[in-house]
């Protein structure tokens, strides 16, 4: 089944559009009587603005360069992708998952679908097959890996890992994951370079950045604060000297209304 996306179908509007215009604009001529396009500027008559039966087919040509805009507008998500780490560490000894997973447009059909994982021990060295999907798992058994391999994946959710039991120094190299998926017609391929450590690497000790980000952290909260009590006190002197300032006046104005109604008596 083919999901149709909101991407593709932009992409057909503007490739009817584009085909649309070049088409008409190749076939909105008038033609005489001769079929041939008249002269510019010539006199019109009702004759020769009778058009041509074919007229509005497209040309040839134009409607190759709609096609070609059709597919420079088609966009690159036709192709498959393959999501895959680069690098995948592993410490000897334990159990190592190489996760590769896909998007394909069309669903999984077991029947047409198929899977190949190989292992490169250097980039100048062969690769060397070890599992297959046909329809079912196919594990080889390789005299490197022999039963240390085992399918972890889902091919109908898109996911095709596997999972290498008891990791060794001789397991580090690159695997490759190949994919299939008719009717798409691209192959996908995810490469991982598996590197095999012999400890663990140390932990990085966040003690001291905590420390630093609490004083950090406490000094800046100890000066918001002061700042807001500096602002506070601030604000109630202001507002006791505007209270004092509104007193003085009131007294001043008493005192001269009293003044006054002395000098009258």
């Amino acid at each position: 089944m083919f999901y149709v996306s909101l991407k593709y179908i932009r992409a057909f509007f503007f490739f009817f559009f584009f085909f649309f215009l070049a088409s008409n604009h190749s076939s909105l001529v008038a033609l005489g009587p001769s079929n041939h396009p008249l002269p510019y500027p010539t006199r019109l008559t009702s004759q020769s603005l009778k058009m041509h039966k074919d007229a509005w087919l497209p040309r040839p040509a134009f409607s190759l360069t709609g096609l070609s805009l059709f597919f420079s507008l088609v966009p690159p998500g036709w192709s498959m992708e393959v999501t895959v780490p680069t690098i995948l560490n592993v410490l000897n000894g334990s159990d190592a998952r190489l996760p590769c997973t896909f998007n394909s447009c069309y669903t999984v059909n077991h029947k047409q679908f198929s899977l190949n994982w190989t292992y490169q021990e250097c980039n100048n060295c062969s690769e060397e097959m070890f599992l297959q999907f046909r329809m079912k798992i196919i594990n080889l058994k390789l005299e490197r890996f022999r039963d240390r391999v085992e399918f972890s994946g889902n091919p109908s959710k898109y996911d095709v890992s596997v999972t290498l039991r008891n990791v060794q120094l001789e397991d580090e190299g690159t695997y490759n994951c190949y994919i299939m998926n008719p009717p798409d017609r691209h192959r996908g391929h995810g490469k991982i370079y598996l590197k095999v450590l012999m400890e663990e690497p140390p932990e990085r000790d966040s003690t001291v950045a905590v420390i630093v980000g609490a004083s950090v952290g406490g000094f800046l909260a100890v000066v918001i604060l002061v700042l807001m009590v500096v602002k506070c006190v601030r604000r109630k002197k202001e507002q006791k000297l505007s209270t004092d300032d509104l007193k003085t006046e009131e007294e001043g104005k008493t005192d001269g209304e009293g003044n006054a109604d002395d000098g009258n008596k």
